[in-house]
């Protein structure tokens, strides 16, 4: 789009030349310098003409519950811009969603909040992570988009005095503290059983003597630590941002993993050629402006 709108501009700015070459105005006379203004104008308001324009249509979008927010305002601003297009989110944890599209649920364009739940519906990924062969992902539409930190939540006061991981670990030991995660089928529950096998901790055992509570994605952790039915919890950066909370220590990539979120248009949906339009949006800068503004980054 940059690439035409940059042609344009040089096409318009040629053509005025052309005109004094073959007897118009001379250069710099105020018709020439009228001329070239038009022809710039012109390319200009054509540029900008085609960069609002895009397929139009409804847009089913499967996200991860910790992009709600971010999402639904660049939704807005994109639905503003386009006119004719919808966009419809559906927000849940990214096990949910994937098993939604797996059951048949209309769905154009996936944002999950780890790779594994996008490979299990890539032909392409690691039969040891897809062995049903599922076929769902547009492979040449696949990208990594963006990058989450998995941090460590208290609820207002800290009564616990929990201030790290460490200490978290620490009291895990003893039997002495309540910490929220999300299910096994949940990304970030997920990078939370790394985090516990980081620290040598059984979770099964913690669950068992009532050390750990569960959500079944990660604003149900969120809201368990924002209401105080907890002790702490661990969530997204993000998720801690939107909802207030603080922040007393942060997973290392030695801890859990890089916490990525792949995005795809998928092989089953109906408004293919917008899903993409929008999905090359959500690269742009100002798309990228509203994610880094609650704590993600551009996918390294």
């Amino acid at each position: 789009m940059k690439h035409k709108k940059v042609l344009s501009l040089l096409l318009a700015l040629a053509m005025a030349g052309s005109l004094a070459a073959c007897g118009g105005s001379p250069p710099g006379t105020a018709a020439s310098s009228e001329a070239d203004s038009t022809a710039v104008a012109a390319a200009s308001g054509e540029a900008a003409a085609e960069e609002t324009s895009a397929p139009e249509g409804e847009v089913v979008v499967f996200a991860a519950a910790s992009m709600t927010e971010t999402l639904n305002q660049i939704k807005e601003t994109y639905e503003t811009a386009h006119p004719g297009v919808t966009i419809t989110c559906n927000f849940d944890s990214s096990g949910t969603l994937k098993t939604q599209i797996e059951e048949g649920a209309d769905c154009d364009l996936f944002l999950s909040a780890g790779q594994k739940q996008m490979n299990q519906l890539d032909i392409g990924a690691d039969p040891a992570v897809n062995p049903d062969g599922l076929d769902f992902v547009d492979g040449d539409t696949r990208i990594n988009l963006l990058e989450n930190k998995v941090v460590l939540c208290v609820p207002e006061g800290n009564p616990r005095g929990i201030d790290s991981f460490d200490a978290l670990a620490e009291a895990l030991k003893n039997g002495d503290v309540l910490l929220a995660m999300g299910d096994s089928d949940v990304p970030v529950g997920q990078y939370t059983q790394k985090i516990l096998a980081y620290y040598a901790l059984d979770e099964q055992a913690l669950a068992n003597a009532g050390c750990i509570t569960y959500g079944t994605n990660v604003k149900e952790v969120t809201t368990q630590v924002t209401e105080g039915s907890v002790d702490c919890g661990v969530i997204y950066c993000t998720d801690a941002f939107s909802a207030g909370l603080t922040v007393v220590d942060a997973a290392t990539a030695e801890m859990c993993g890089q916490v990525i979120y792949p995005a795809a248009v998928l092989k089953t949906a109906k408004n293919p050629d917008a899903a993409r339009a929008f999905l090359d949006y959500l690269t742009t800068g100002e798309a990228m402006q509203v994610f880094e503004s609650v704590g993600f980054s551009p996918a390294q």
